[in-house]
């Protein structure tokens, strides 16, 4: 039996509640199934560790984790924490250090989630967005000029480099290759005439390499707009930090909303840990009330097992969300139900009795 260590940092807000379940419903599935167990050690670290030692993780936290596996992450994000302190000095600190340079978000509507398009369905709304997740417009490059004056300039720079544009397209197609799917790139070359230029450049010559696969390329606006009128016709999507940023939050309302929202944070050659997480955030507002909804967290540890090579089981955790959704019986608030969040990862559990 495979031993898997993971790092679990709960975080803020809903996070532990949610990340709670996850766990529960990993170590149910990897009961049921005898393959691997799963040994988590957890740290605090987060806001509220921030406002008492001012900082968002240990000083040695990056050495901490790189004993691990994999890391589950809750959620990031307090108020009374600005935004960008808790960002980049835990989740952007964590996917940098680890060169987490693939971001996987699912955009995949199943049966019995809500959709706010008319035509909405299961068959039509199926995409794989694979974002670049080190460099691009989150580089953290630029500067702060003459700040306080009349004068005052602020640069924000894109970082574009060969090896990071490149390496993310190539695991698009490799992606797409496995799965006999489309490859469609998002860009806006018309206006960012250096990084976006050079990026179309480069998917136009990683192409070439994969003849047998159909390719595609949208500016990102009308991106925006296809994805609303015209879906299916998204499969693996590749793009860069900001933009997948903003097109995934879309696809999330898409496809059920940010309750279902997954997302995993990949170094392919597994030098150091990569990072699984729901994506909806820490949401203060219900946070202690116990309605999250866990079933991101659940799709997160289904990415988990996908990346462990238990793609079986991974595909039975979605199996299992899906009957609850289809059931709609014990639902969480946000998808129109009065259910608790651990009454949900209860029923999770029992699904994956029947189906494990």
């Amino acid at each position: 039996m495979e031993t898997l260590k993971i790092a679990a940092i709960p975080g803020d807000g809903i996070g532990p509640e949610v990340i709670a379940e996850g766990i529960k419903v990993l170590e149910k599935a990897a009961q049921l199934d005898g393959r691997v167990q799963f040994e988590f050690t957890y740290f605090p670290w987060g806001c509220e560790y921030y406002l008492e030692h001012g900082r968002m993780m240990d000083q040695d936290g990056i050495d901490q984790l790189k004993k691990f596996d994999a890391i589950y992450l809750g959620a990031v994000g307090y108020p009374g924490v600005p935004d960008h302190i808790s960002l980049w000095d835990l989740l952007l600190r964590i996917r940098k250090s680890f060169d987490q340079y693939v971001n996987i978000r699912p955009i995949q509507l199943l049966n019995g989630a809500p959709c706010p398009l008319k035509n909405g369905s299961k068959q039509k709304i199926d995409m794989l967005f694979i974002r670049e997740n080190s460099e691009g417009e989150y580089s953290g490059a630029g500067d702060w000029l003459f700040k306080g004056k009349p004068e005052e300039v602020v640069l924000q720079t894109g970082v574009f480099s060969r090896k990071g544009t490149e390496r993310i397209i190539r695991y698009a197609f490799e992606t797409a290759k496995e799965s006999g799917k489309t490859v469609t790139s998002i860009s806006k070359a018309n206006a960012l005439n250096y990084s976006m230029v050079f990026w179309d450049e480069v998917f136009e010559e990683v192409s070439k390499e994969y003849p047998e696969i159909q390719t595609y390329s949208y500016l990102v606006d009308a991106a925006a707009m296809h994805m609303i009128t015209d879906p299916e016709r998204f499969e693996v999507v590749v793009t860069s930090n900001l933009f997948g940023d903003i097109l995934t939050d879309l696809g999330a309302a898409l496809a059920g909303g940010m309750g279902l929202a997954a997302g995993a944070n990949i170094n392919p050659e597994r030098e150091y840990p990569s990072m699984f997480e729901p994506v909806h955030g820490s949401a203060p507002d219900i946070a202690g009330k116990g309605i999250a909804n866990p079933l991101a967290a659940v799709w997160s540890a289904s990415q988990m097992f996908d990346f462990f090579g238990y793609n079986d089981l991974g595909e039975k955790l979605l199996q299992a969300i899906e009957k609850l959704l289809e059931e709609n019986e014990v639902l969480t608030p946000d998808l129109g139900g009065n259910a608790s969040t651990s009454e949900v990862g209860d029923r999770v559990t029992e699904i994956l009795c029947e189906l494990i």
